[in-house]
């Protein structure tokens, strides 16, 4: 079973940058496709974006698009999520999440971390 560790959130002015880490604790964490949701007050957790295998392989959300960067370390069982241009409507609870296959929804995930709040002030 994967155990997932999120890290790095924080409260960043609209504009600013930060970078959220995600530390798996399994061996063969190779095997898993990581995602990053988030989830607002009052809102459904949404998709942010994910990252194949190997990281050659990526997809974001249309509103994070040219402003955000996942990628993985896998040396470190560590992904991350780089948030550049930060937006008022980024404030959120984010997520890493692990399974075997690609997904772009909740449900196709087994695998959570417990969150890291980041919040965006205007």
């Amino acid at each position: 079973q994967v155990q997932l560790v999120e890290s790095g959130g924080g409260l960043v002015q609209a504009g600013g940058s930060l970078r959220l880490s995600c530390a798996a604790s399994e061996r063969t964490f190779t095997r898993y496709v990581m995602a990053w949701f988030r989830q607002a007050p009052g809102k459904e957790r949404e998709f942010v974006a994910v990252i194949n295998w190997s990281g050659g392989s990526t997809r974001y959300a249309d509103s994070v698009k040219g402003r955000f960067t996942i990628s993985r370390d896998n040396a470190k069982n560590t992904v991350y999520l780089l948030m550049n241009s930060l937006k008022p409507e980024d404030t959120a609870v984010y997520y890493c999440a692990a399974d075997t296959s690609v997904g772009a929804t909740p449900p196709d995930y087994d695998y959570w971390g417990q969150g890291t709040q980041v919040t965006v002030s205007s």
